[in-house]
């Protein structure tokens, strides 16, 4: 009889169960319905974590908040991790602290994306922000972002942050321009992307070019820190695993490389990174809003910024980009608001 062992062993099980086989078996007995609600053992965390990375979500997912059972701090994760149009327009959500909902939004969005009023609270910002967000994965429309900021890492260590249109933006554009500009005849070059890290709601992806340069002064030495931490294969004491904003599964171990796959920041060959290839002149940073299944894309390269689902992007900020990579503090040696001096 389950109701026989101890109260870890019971919870252990009862985390095996899906969420309506666990919510049928909390309601059997009262010892299963005090394991159940302990907030200690809570056995829900693993179906709940379970549906949220699956593809479809069980149906009993829908209404767990109306179940006193389930302890309310696992909410954070689901506000956290959740499918935007499921929170906003399928699931039940619950009454939880202003705490709870102020945490759940700094685990999900980028720092930049708060713009709280002073009356308002965490939860209509949270459900504001996250509304917009996926309005703008599906639409075009721009009426609550006009613009859209983007970073350059220059060669010479200095770093712009500029903006656009958005209702124009196009990254490929953009760096295209840049590159015509610049005096380092790399415009006949490949645009080379990579995907940086995925959040829930957006992804940081990096464009530039790579070259076997003639000469050390067009090599952009940011870049390549940006992308691959120093020594970061050797030296954990330096780096910790990203928490704020919590990176996607496929980006779970982030900074650190995260096996599967889906991260593929830099690339080795017969231990030459890059196939022995450098970043030349400017490294763009961008935001790019996640469309649907934008995930299941390929992680090189233009067919990450060409073709549909793919072309919506937020803005990204100086406290953006040193929160994905406070390391780039001490290498940057100028930050620029606007175009200006430094930029390749």
């Amino acid at each position: 009889m389950i109701e026989t062992l101890p109260v870890e062993l019971i919870g252990r099980i009862l985390g095996e169960l899906d969420l309506s086989d666990l919510i049928k078996t909390a309601q059997l007995s009262r010892r299963l319905r005090l394991v159940a609600s302990d907030t200690t053992i809570n056995p829900w965390r693993l179906p709940i974590l379970r549906n949220l990375l699956s593809e479809q979500y069980e149906d009993a997912f829908k209404n767990l908040s109306v179940y006193t059972t389930v302890p309310r701090h696992n909410w954070v994760e689901i506000l956290s991790m959740g499918k935007a149009p499921y929170l906003l327009f399928e699931t039940t959500l619950p009454n939880l602290k202003h705490s709870e909902w102020e945490q759940s939004f700094r685990i999900r969005f980028l720092p930049s994306f708060q713009r709280k009023a002073p009356t308002e609270s965490w939860k209509a910002v949270f459900l504001r922000v996250l509304h917009q967000t996926w309005h703008r994965s599906c639409t075009f429309c721009t009426t609550n972002e006009s613009s859209t900021k983007y970073i350059v890492l220059n060669r010479n260590g200095s770093a712009n942050l500029l903006q656009v249109s958005s209702r124009n933006f196009n990254p490929l554009v953009v760096l295209n321009d840049m590159r015509r500009v610049a005096q380092h005849n790399m415009h006949h070059l490949e645009v080379r992307v990579r995907l940086v890290v995925q959040f829930a709601d957006v992804r940081i992806l990096a464009l530039g070019t790579l070259n076997r340069p003639r000469s050390p002064l067009t090599v952009n030495a940011n870049a390549k820190i940006f992308l691959h931490p120093p020594g970061i294969e050797f030296d954990h004491n330096s780096y910790s695993r990203q928490r704020y904003p919590l990176p996607a599964q496929m980006h779970a171990e982030y900074p650190f490389i995260t096996p599967g796959g889906g991260d593929r920041r830099w690339i080795t060959s017969e231990g030459s990174e890059e196939g022995g290839l450098q970043w030349v002149g400017g490294l763009m940073v961008v935001a790019q809003i996640r469309g649907p299944d934008v995930s299941a894309y390929p992680a090189l390269d233009e067919e990450l910024i060409v073709g549909p689902g793919r072309q919506h992007y937020a803005s990204f900020t100086w406290e953006d980009l040193f929160t994905i990579a406070p390391w780039l503090k001490d290498s940057v040696t100028k930050q620029i608001d606007g175009p200006g001096l430094g930029n390749d």
